[in-house]
C-alpha cells in the first residue's frame, strides 16, 4: 500500500522538497493533506498536482482565498480553516506518516496530536523538542510513533548510531554537531552590529526562510539544535558538541567509546534526510547529486567561537537550568529574530534581548501542552517589551 502522507507547512523550503520526493516515488507514496500559513498560489498549484483530500490554511481569509483557487480549477480538495485544523490533519486515522515542517512554536500542537496518534513523525519543526522537551517525548511513547528527525544534522547522527538504542549509553562518548558557521564566520565581531537583514539572509550553502537564515547566522539554530539533539538522543549536555565545517560536506559525527568516529557525508540538499526519514530504514532515489570525491576540496573544521557566536553557547545553559528555560530562550528569539528582521533592533541585540528574557522569565515545571503555551506566550510578552526598550 502507498504511504499517505500530511505535510505542514508544504510551501516552505523543507515543504517543497519533501513534495519533489514524493513526486519522484508515486509508487509509494501520496499525499493526504497540505497546509500553510499565506502562501496562497503555491498550495493551490501544489493541491492541482497532487490532489490531497484536505488543505490548511492559517486564516478564514487565506482559507477563502484557496477556496475561490481550487473552485476555478474544479479541484476536489477541502480546505479547513478550524483552530484544529493542523491537529486534525496530524492525527487523522487515514494518515500514516507526517512530515512536521512549520517553522516556530506554531507546529508544535501538530506535532503532539500526530506523536499521540501514533504517526510516522518526520520532525524538521526544532521548536516541537526545544519547547515541548519531556512532553512531547512523552507523547511519543505513550502513542507508539515513530519519530526520525529531518534536520541534516540529527539524521547524520541517527544514521550513524548503532540501532539498538539501549546500547547508546555504553557505546557513545559524545556527539558532534557540525555547523557551516553563516555568512559572518570570519567577521570580526565588532563588525557585526552593522549587519542589514539582507546580509543576514545570505547562507553562503543554502537558500532558506528568512527566520531560519537569521538564525543560522547568529548560530541560534545549532543552539536550538543542540537542545534538539538531547531529547531525541536522550544525551547529557556535555555528550553534545558543536564544530565548524564551512563545507556541510560531513553532516554531523558520532564519536564512540573507544576513540572511533562515524561520520555522515553527503551533498548539501535537504531532499537525502527528507529521502531517509520517508524510506527508513530503506532507501530510495532523492534527486540529489552524489558525492564526486575527486572534486572535493579540503574538508577543515574550527572551534565553534563563543565570542562571535554567543547565541549557541546559551543551549548548554538552558539546558542545565529549570525545565522550561529552553522554551523561554525559544520565544525569545523568535521575537528578537523578527524584531531584527522589521528593523526595528540591530542584528547583535539579538543576543542580548534573547538573554534579558531569561533573566526576566522564570518557568515553573511545565508538563503540558496549555503549560508550555502559556510559558511561550510570557516569554514572548517579556521579549517584546525588551525590544521596544532597545529599539526606543
Amino acid at each position: 500500500m502507498k504511504q499517505r502522507l500530511t505535510v505542514l507547512g508544504s510551501t516552505g523550503s523543507i515543504g517543497t522538497s519533501t513534495l519533489d520526493v514524493v513526486a519522484r516515488h508515486p509508487d509509494r507514496y501520496e499525499i493526504f493533506a497540505l497546509s500553510a500559513a499565506t502562501q496562497v498560489d503555491a498550495i493551490a498549484a501544489q493541491c492541482a498536482r497532487f490532489r490531497p483530500r484536505f488543505a490548511a490554511m492559517a486564516s478564514p481569509a487565506h482559507a477563502r482565498a484557496l477556496r475561490d483557487a481550487l473552485a476555478a480549477q474544479g479541484s476536489a480538495t477541502e480546505v479547513l480553516d478550524t483552530p484544529d485544523a493542523l491537529e486534525a490533519i496530524a492525527s487523522h486515522p487515514d494518515v500514516d506518516a507526517v512530515m512536521a515542517a512549520i517553522v516556530g512554536a506554531a507546529g508544535l500542537a501538530p506535532c503532539l496530536a500526530a506523536a499521540r496518534s501514533g504517526k510516522r513523525l518526520l520532525l524538521a519543526n526544532k521548536e516541537a523538542l526545544v519547547v515541548g522537551g519531556e512532553v512531547f517525548m512523552s507523547a511519543v511513547r505513550e502513542g507508539g510513533a515513530t519519530l526520525l528527525p529531518i534536520d541534516s544534522e540529527h539524521s547524520a547522527i541517527f544514521q550513524c548510531l548503532p540501532e539498538d538504542a539501549a546500547s547508546w549509553p555504553r557505546r557513545v562518548d559524545h556527539i558532534l554537531l557540525t555547523a557551516s558557521g553563516g555568512p559572518f564566520r570570519t567577521r570580526e565581531p565588532a563588525s557585526l552590529r552593522d549587519v542589514t537583514p539582507e546580509q543576514a539572509c545570505a547562507h553562503p550553502n543554502f537558500s532558506m526562510g528568512r527566520k531560519i537564515s537569521v538564525d543560522s547566522a547568529t548560530m541560534m539554530n545549532k543552539a536550538l539544535e543542540v537542545i534538539e539533539a538531547r531529547w531525541l538522543f536522550n544525551l547529557s549536555p556535555d555528550q553534545i558538541r558543536v564544530v565548524i565545517h564551512p563545507q556541510q560536506i560531513i553532516h554531523s559525527m558520532v564519536q564512540f567509546k573507544d576513540a572511533s568516529v562515524l561520520a555522515q557525508l553527503g551533498t548539501p540538499d535537504m531532499r537525502v534526510p527528507i529521502a531517509c526519514g520517508l524510506a527508513w530504514p530503506e532507501r530510495i532515489e532523492s534527486g540529489t547529486p552524489a558525492l564526486d570525491f575527486s572534486r572535493l576540496t579540503a574538508l577543515t573544521f574550527e572551534e565553534a567561537d563563543a565570542v562571535r557566536f554567543p547565541g549557541l553557547h546559551l543551549s548548554w545553559h538552558a539546558l542545565r537550568a529549570a525545565p522550561g528555560t529552553t522554551a523561554v530562550l525559544n520565544a525569545a528569539n523568535e521575537v528578537a529574530v523578527a524584531s531584527f528582521l522589521e528593523r526595528r533592533i540591530r542584528f547583535d541585540q539579538i543576543h542580548r534581548l534573547n538573554l534579558e528574557t531569561l533573566e526576566a522569565v522564570s518557568p515553573s515545571n511545565p508538563d503540558s501542552l496549555g503549560d508550555l503555551l502559556d510559558l511561550d506566550a510570557r516569554a514572548r510578552s517579556a521579549a517584546l517589551h525588551g525590544a521596544g526598550r532597545l529599539a526606543a
